[in-house]
């Protein structure tokens, strides 16, 4: 006959295999919580990368739907107006296939600057290739935001995570002159949507698809620096 100390043990065993198997043992002995429990499904189990799509307008979801057309349409145009070597000059700029994983750039300064590709109309150039600004990213709670510091167009806007691993949503506004970018949805006029991709070691882009400054893309390179602008 087993002693004492050993019916002891198996007793223990025998409670410790009903309260994880939530058997009878479980029942008669109930935790007791310290406070009501509040259940709040995290930002991932309601699905985060799909999130953008709650903000984006209907039109400004189907620019990003048709960013490889933009790209296509742009890129056809600016080499069918005799700029196929500024074209070729920017390399891994302007490959339509250059997107890497980790997209999400690194808050701080960056120098950036502007390549616009494709013309609706006469009036502007197939190809334009813009001056240096600067423009940073910061946090802002869950999100990125990227903001143009310099410049008569000031994009800003946030960045939100989606179903591609290679690239991040904006949506964003423009401010032109003096005028402050307002809040994305905020001036339907000035809204902004586009992809953020990483290219290369500490080299991103921003594209923008269709965009309203009169061109078929908007392609925005970042690069990191150290100091702010004065």
């Amino acid at each position: 006959m087993p002693s004492p100390s050993v019916r002891r043990g198996v007793s223990a065993l025998v409670l410790l295999l009903a309260v994880s198997t939530g058997g009878p043992a479980a029942c008669a002995q109930p935790l007791k919580p310290t406070a009501a429990p509040v259940i709040v499904p995290p930002v991932a189990a309601v699905g985060k990368a799909g999130l953008w799509r709650r903000v984006a307008s209907a039109a400004d979801a189907n620019r990003i739907a048709r960013v490889r057309a933009a790209w296509t349409e742009a890129l056809g145009e600016a080499r069918s107006h005799g700029f196929g070597d500024d074209v070729k000059k920017e390399s891994i700029l302007l490959d339509p296939r250059a997107a890497l994983p980790r997209p999400a750039p690194s808050p701080g300064s960056y120098s950036c600057r502007l390549v616009r590709l494709g013309s609706p109309s006469k009036k502007n150039f197939a190809f334009e290739r813009f001056k240096p600004f600067f423009c940073y990213i910061q946090p802002e709670g869950e999100l990125l935001a990227f903001v143009k510091q310099t410049g008569t167009e000031r994009p800003a806007g946030r960045l939100w995570e989606d179903d591609d691993a290679t690239r991040m949503i904006y949506l964003g506004s423009l401010g032109i002159g003096e005028a402050a970018p307002r809040t994305y949805g905020e001036d339907r006029a000035h809204d902004m949507a586009g992809v953020m991709e990483r290219i290369a070691p500490f080299v991103w882009r921003l594209v923008i698809p269709w965009p309203r400054s009169g061109s078929k893309l908007d392609v925005y390179e970042l690069t990191p620096v150290a100091d702010q602008p004065k």
